[in-house]
């Protein structure tokens, strides 16, 4: 998570970015924000019988959701998310690994009271040696 946040941090200034369970405020009026979230992790170990250098491997989702005012439409956001999905499609970056990301599922799902979810997931693995 450190890793995707310097990497966010590094490049990000379209909007503010509400990190899970930061000290952040969405702000007062309905300005796009970019919420970053981890709804699913796993780790497997894959080696064994070396102490101190086994690998754990954490396999998971990076879903990065770009909150827009409802009933703007879809430009500029949808070339926001874009860049997103290319700033972390295929990358490897502090021992994060992240693959193909997926584009925007459009459906009554992206209504959110007064704001519009524009999402894509990006898969990742970081090995862990312990």
């Amino acid at each position: 998570m450190s890793a995707v946040q310097a990497r966010l941090d590094a490049f990000w200034t379209r909007t503010a970015i509400l990190y899970p369970n930061a000290d952040a405020q969405v702000p007062a009026v309905t300005a796009p924000v970019l919420v970053v979230q981890y709804p699913v992790a796993s780790e497997d170990q894959i080696t064994i019988g070396a102490p101190s250098s086994n690998i754990f491997r954490e396999e998971g989702a990076i879903r990065l959701v770009l909150q827009i005012p409802r009933g703007a439409g879809l430009d500029p956001y949808a070339g926001w998310l874009d860049e997103l999905r290319g700033h972390f499609r295929g990358k490897q970056f502090a021992g994060v690994t992240t693959y193909a990301a997926s584009p925007p599922v459009l459906d009554d799902r992206n209504d959110a009271g007064k704001y519009w979810s524009l999402s894509c997931a990006v898969p990742y693995q970081f090995d862990i040696f312990a």
